[in-house]
């Protein structure tokens, strides 16, 4: 069964009855049971779950401490033969001090005691009256190099460490325990620890910790979980790690404070998963961390681990934390249940409508200062730009028209050719005279069918023979007038190809493949669409009308045309014949191909498991292994198209610039991966 490099983990949010360690403790091997049957490898209990946060002196009470310790020796019991690892809070005893700690257990054993480091002093929540800090752990304690529990027996390694007997267990004590469980390393850090100014989880990851859990108890005030979500989501995207935090909830004592039991689960800063706050009863909240993408982004972010934060380098560092290994991982069918949303198109913004409006402006905004700053540097006098009617066209049109008037230009300036060939509709052509009119750009039209049956004589081809020759020369010529209006009018060439044509190279070598500048180069196909809607309601939706036409009228009908290069004859009827997604497949397949293939440095198995997930009663796995086969084949085959691509600004994180964002050698071969999706 393969796990494709998710680990399920759980944050459980019991309900509690302070100070009664029973009920507490059947709590928590309830919810255990619940985890071990969802398939979940670690499940979070909140901070002191065993007795509860808010027992003051309680805490000073022997048979408190005492009823503790009893309690996790039910725990280790009820584990006993289950495969999910358990962290709990509980109170411990350790050589005449109390301190607040996280026990992990496994298979009826206790693997590490984790004590709570930085404990809070402000007015309600005083743990220095009643807790030690597990500072006393970061000191060369018993001796200069710390002891550890290898394999049931005694021995020296580097690190600081203690030895402590609990629950009938021998173990170590200590906040600077890495813990691993299949694939999957994590580290313990206890609530206060996170609002530091360098958290513990910090010098964790840097060590290797690829998961960070964090049992807490957080109370609530007025917007304290906006920030302590903002914290767990920086935290996470810093230190490019999963978090799994969890917090105290229903019955903790109310006297002075509130806790809403919070759950939520972060990846590389992104929300996973959440529970409802507030709930008079327990929550269980599940999520699938993708390990193996968190290690790909951490091997690619060179600054990450290059320096500790103490200004040490990271392997002297790394030495400091002892590792302890739990045993295999549970044997979850992912192929399932998946508790992680997989979006269809990773490149389309998401959220509320404020937050997409801010999202296609700053794309808008990164595009247009690019040209604007790059028409001002060469001097030019105008911008020429081919404008067939479709949405790439249309997209670079728009760049250029918002970049001449953030500059002060006249429109007019702006050069708009539209090359009717042998496969122009009516439709595109219709569009894209009457955008360039209702814009207020200078239009030209230069058809191109003459030109091409001269070239198509002089070297001997046959018209009709609709062959990649037939195709291409097209290509070529159209980028041939446009060169030379360039250079008539003192212009540059605005390159309206986007990503999903450049990794799929499906462009024209020294054709629409070439301009001097590229402003689509890095806004992939399906974002290209959504970027068009969006500025046909935000900026151009109202203006000068061509006839009875609005350019948000013009383009919402370029949006709803089919993606073609119009390069073959239309049909009978006089419509688009050559449909490019009946050729090379459906582009939000393409997109989301590209995505992850770029982003996670996934596998094509795993891609396809995504892509079947995403695209589920929308394409069949055949369909979508079909084109992930044609992705494959063509990125890596057309390389030699991106080895020359002219400049152009990066948008988001996806770009194919060989000039650093992708650097492949264009004889590189797809057999290895194409062997292993077939595999």
């Amino acid at each position: 069964m393969k796990d494709y490099g998710f680990i399920r983990v759980a944050a459980a949010v019991p309900t509690v009855k302070v100070a009664d360690v029973t009920a507490n403790v059947n709590e928590i091997c309830r919810m255990t049971a619940e985890a071990e049957a969802a398939k979940a490898s670690i499940v979070l209990f909140p901070e002191l779950a065993v007795t509860g946060y808010t027992c003051g002196d309680l805490f000073g009470q022997q048979l408190l401490i005492d009823s503790a310790e009893a309690g996790v020796r039910k725990i280790l019991g009820f584990t006993r033969g289950k495969s999910v690892t358990v962290v709990a809070g509980v109170p411990v005893r350790f050589r005449g001090r109390l301190y607040n700690c996280a026990v992990v257990i496994r298979n009826g054993n206790i693997k590490g005691i984790v004590p709570k480091i930085w404990l809070p002093d402000y007015n309600e929540f005083y743990e220095g009256r009643w807790f030690s800090s597990g500072r006393d752990f970061l000191s060369p304690y018993p001796d200069a190099t710390g002891r550890f529990l290898v394999n049931g027996k005694d021995t020296v390694r580097e690190g600081w460490c203690a030895e402590i007997s609990y629950a009938g267990f021998r173990c170590n004590i200590s906040p600077n325990m890495i813990f691993r469980t299949g694939k999957a390393s994590f580290g313990i850090e206890i609530c206060e620890d996170m609002w530091t100014p360098v958290p513990p989880s910090t010098y964790l990851a840097l060590a290797g910790a690829q998961l960070i859990l964090n049992p807490s108890a957080s109370n609530e005030v007025l917007a304290k979980h906006s920030y302590r979500k903002t914290l767990v989501s920086q935290q996470s995207a810093r230190n490019v790690c999963g978090y799994v935090y969890c917090s105290s909830g229903f019955g903790e004592s109310t006297q002075d404070v509130v806790f809403g039991g919070a759950a939520m689960i972060y990846e590389n800063g992104t929300g996973l998963a959440e529970n409802k706050r507030f709930s008079t009863g327990p929550s269980l909240t599940f999520a699938d961390i993708d390990i193996e993408r968190l290690d790909t982004q951490r091997q690619k972010l060179n600054s990450f681990a290059a320096v500790a934060p103490d200004g040490t380098p990271s392997g002297s560092y790394d030495r400091l934390y002892s590792r302890v290994e739990l045993g295999a991982a549970s044997d979850t069918d992912f192929s399932g249940t998946l508790f992680r949303k997989i979006d269809p198109h990773p490149f389309v913004p998401v959220g509320n409508r404020e937050e997409t409006d801010a999202r296609c402006r700053e794309i808008m905004s990164i595009q247009v200062t690019g040209l604007a700053s790059r028409l001002v540097h060469t001097g030019c006098r105008t911008a020429v730009i081919g404008i067939s009617g479709g949405l790439d066209s249309t997209l670079a049109l728009l760049v250029t028209v918002l970049a001449f008037d953030a500059l002060g230009w006249e429109r007019s300036r702006i050069i708009g050719v539209t090359m009717p060939g042998y496969g122009t509709t009516d439709r595109t052509h219709d569009n894209a005279v009457d955008l360039m009119r209702a814009l207020g750009v200078t239009s030209r039209e230069i058809p191109i069918a003459a030109a091409c049956d001269r070239h198509f004589a002089d070297i001997g081809h046959d018209r009709n023979i609709h062959d990649v020759t037939y195709e291409n020369a097209q290509a070529r010529e159209r980028t041939q007038i446009l060169m030379d209006i360039a250079n008539q009018t003192g212009g540059i060439v605005i390159g309206t190809g986007d990503l999903s044509e450049l990794a799929l190279g499906w462009a024209t070598y020294n054709g629409d493949q070439m301009s001097m500048y590229g402003v689509n180069a890095s806004i992939p196909k399906t974002l290209v669409k959504h970027i068009v809607e969006w500025a046909a309601e935000h900026r151009f939706g109202t203006g000068a009308s061509c006839g009875t036409r609005s350019p948000k009228y013009i383009l919402a009908d370029i949006i709803d045309t089919p993606i073609s290069p119009e390069l073959l004859p239309a049909d009978p009827d006089g419509k688009i014949s050559q449909k490019t997604e009946d050729i090379v497949g459906p582009y939000e397949l393409h997109d989301f191909f590209l995505y992850h293939f770029f982003r996670s440095g996934y596998s094509p198995s795993k891609i396809l498991f995504l892509a079947n997930r995403a695209f589920d009663g929308t394409y069949d796995s055949e369909t979508v292994k079909k084109w992930l086969k044609t992705f494959i084949r063509r990125f890596f085959s057309q390389q030699f198209k991106r080895s020359c691509m002219p400049d152009g600004p990066k948008v988001g994180s996806v770009s194919l610039s060989p000039r650093g964002d992708w650097r492949m050698p264009s004889d590189a071969k797809s057999g290895l991966f194409l062997s292993e999706l077939d595999d």
